[in-house]
């Protein structure tokens, strides 16, 4: 098995065989946590557009995400899964659309099979790509608004390749290295409205869902669907 790490929408690309798109921060861990909630389906749009006109035709669908960390205008909730943790609602499809992880899926034209990545699922992933038994992995971080590498995204990245290939990882040096890092802006006094340091704990909780998200096709549409493992 062949594993690759590469980085950002240049590595969503040239992405081949099994392709682990990777937004720790928050786009996939929100995705996890929203279906842990009682989300049944989930629409990962690259088009803040596109979101906006399915949520016209379908105001019963849950419309969640962020421009430059933000919930935009007329969103039901920002891109955090504090918010969706601590919300009542009932319905059981969502439009999910962020700066990094879903333009990766757009992206990602060359993959054989996508999977979305974050730590709250990691050892569900590594379980997965077990047993399909891939000749390759792709492992793509998406970064920081896909314009920079960030330590979350390329951790979960070496986290998933240390497990496939039987070697140890130490995990709390890993979150420690995140906090100190891109991280920090989880704990800043004036970014709690939009990050707030919840995000980063539930964030960084590993493997709480044994379930994958892998993405499906519908028409010109993909969507995510959660697979137990």
């Amino acid at each position: 098995m062949k594993i690759n790490i590469l980085q950002l929408i240049e590595g969503a690309r040239i992405a081949e065989g099994i392709t682990v798109i990777i937004d720790v921060f928050r786009a996939f861990s929100t995705a996890c946590f929203a279906i842990d909630k009682g989300i049944e389906k989930i629409y990962p749009l690259g088009e803040i557009a596109t979101a906006y006109q399915m949520k016209s035709e379908h105001p019963e669908f849950l419309l969640v995400g962020e421009r430059n960390e933000q919930k935009p205008e007329g969103f039901d909730f920002g891109n955090s899964p504090f918010q969706l943790m601590n919300a009542t609602f009932t319905a059981k499809t969502m439009l999910h659309t962020t700066s990094s992880g879903t333009q990766g899926i757009v992206n990602a034209t060359n993959a054989k099979e996508i999977l979305t990545g974050a730590f709250v699922n990691a050892d569900a992933i590594v379980r997965y790509i077990r047993t399909k038994n891939p000749a390759i992995v792709s492992l793509v971080c998406m970064g920081y608004a896909c314009q920079r590498p960030t330590d979350e995204d390329t951790l979960c990245a070496q986290y998933i390749k240390n497990a496939l290939e039987g070697r140890e990882n130490n995990f709390p040096e890993m979150v420690k290295t995140i906090k100190a890092g891109n991280g920090a802006r989880f704990f800043d006094p004036a970014k709690q409205s939009w990050s707030p340091e919840n995000d980063f704990h539930l964030c960084t909780q590993l493997s709480r869902f044994n379930f994958v998200l892998k993405v499906e096709k519908e028409g010109e549409l993909v969507y995510l669907r959660p697979i137990e493992v």
